[in-house]
């Protein structure tokens, strides 16, 4: 397990580990959300390919903390208390690639 990243401290539940209680705090509130019928399919760690495997090079992803559907849309989510330089590329990468803009929690 890596150290901390920004202060962050990871959170073990019965569902998991959790990078932050950020995001442990808005999984409880998307699950509520579910169960109110507002929203549907929520997944959690949902890879998106932004650049493919090539010779000698693994591919890049990036890893949306949460993805559901809600009113027929499909919504990417990230908790977010610090946006750095890498983060901030793979979200430009993520809708020049598929389309889609990440919403920040």
């Amino acid at each position: 397990m890596s150290p901390p990243k920004y202060g962050n401290r990871r959170v073990c539940t019965e569902e998991g580990w959790f990078d932050s209680q950020r995001e442990l705090r808005r999984w409880g509130e998307l699950k509520l959300l579910q169960v109110a019928g507002q929203i549907t399919n929520l997944r959690r760690q949902v890879p998106f390919e932004l650049i493919p495997k090539m010779a000698g090079q693994r591919a890049t992803y990036f890893v949306a903390d949460f993805v559901y559907e809600e009113k027929g849309k499909t919504v990417v989510e990230d908790s977010k208390g610090y946006r750095n330089r890498l983060y901030m590329l793979k979200r430009k990468l993520m809708m020049f690639r598929h389309g889609v803009e990440v919403l920040e929690t």
